[in-house]
């Protein structure tokens, strides 16, 4: 009898150890687990500091850069043809505007504001004081405008961007002057609404189609002076051409068609370089409204200052 309660007394303290054991076995994987964690947070907690310590890089930030875009107004604007859109862009954070150059008759420049060589994608308007004088004339201004920047702020490249005569006169610098090695270069080009086969209507069965994928049948002097022009254009230049269609059956934005805003797409193309076009519909699209209308203004900037592709 003595010698079972022995053994059961000894199991007893085999069974009491055997739970300490396995006690201090789970305080130990638990401590192990919390120190773990505590490691894992710490690393997490240091990640996410690093993050937050870094350079915010945005899309708007990484489109950002020096290269100032000229506006250029078109028959009969001023202040106004550019300005809303430039000031909406602005407010979108895309652009600053930091000049307006004012030319007169005899292509003589007048400065307000300068350029700060930011990136901030600095806008640059251009207003001519006789508002409806000839391409000839608006070409040799957009010419001054560029010596001008690039005499006071040593530019070397430029966008240019066009409503309707602005866009015909800077096609007519660019196959004019385009590849004069002592003016900026332009980098890009926007021409809304321009009327690059002087209002030439085409045959009723030409199509839109038809006239983007092979030019014009019926091309007008100056369509004709464009085309003998092209090896003074650059290749790697990007273009955006947008035409306007209010839908009254015109096929028009009410004063230039679309064929004849898109009547240079390919032009462009066979000359290597690449285009982009768009037409816009509805009320918005009319041709004094273009220039007033967010969608462009969108189109506009993405096409301006998208981020370079890296190499």
């Amino acid at each position: 009898m003595d010698q079972v309660l022995f053994g059961l007394s000894y199991l007893s303290k085999q069974v009491k150890v055997i739970e300490m054991k396995k006690n201090k076995m789970y305080v130990l994987i638990i401590l192990c687990g919390l120190l773990i964690a505590g490691c894992s947070g710490k690393k997490t907690a240091e990640i996410k500091q690093q993050e937050l310590s870094k350079e915010p890089t945005s899309e708007i930030q990484e489109r950002k850069s020096a290269i100032p875009t000229l506006f250029i107004h078109g028959y009969g604007g001023g202040s106004n043809s550019f300005g809303n859109m430039i000031n909406r862009l602005e407010k979108d954070n895309l652009t600053k505007k930091e000049l307006v150059l004012t030319v007169n008759g005899q292509g003589e420049i007048q400065s307000q504001g300068a350029l700060t060589k930011q990136k901030d994608n600095p806008s640059i308007q251009v207003l001519f004081e006789e508002n409806k004088s000839n391409e000839w004339n608006q070409a040799e201004w957009i010419k001054n405008c560029l010596q001008f920047i690039q005499d006071n702020y040593e530019v070397t490249e430029v966008n240019l961007v066009g409503h309707s005569m602005g866009g015909a006169s800077s096609l007519r610098y660019l196959t004019t002057f385009g590849n004069d090695p002592s003016l900026p270069k332009i980098n890009k080009f926007v021409a809304i609404a321009a009327p690059f086969n002087n209002f030439v209507e085409l045959p009723s069965d030409e199509s839109v189609d038809s006239v983007i994928a092979n030019g014009p049948s019926i091309q007008s002097e100056r369509y004709a002076d464009y085309v003998s022009g092209m090896d003074q254009v650059t290749s790697n230049m990007q273009v955006l051409l947008i035409a306007g269609d209010v839908e009254d059956s015109s096929l028009s934005d009410g004063t230039v068609l679309v064929t004849d805003a898109l009547s240079v797409v390919s032009l462009f193309k066979n000359h290597g370089n690449q285009v982009q076009e768009k037409i816009f519909y509805g009320k918005s699209a009319q041709h004094s409204q273009l220039h007033e209308n967010t969608e462009v203004d969108q189109l506009v900037g993405d096409f301006l200052w998208s981020p370079v592709e890296s190499k």
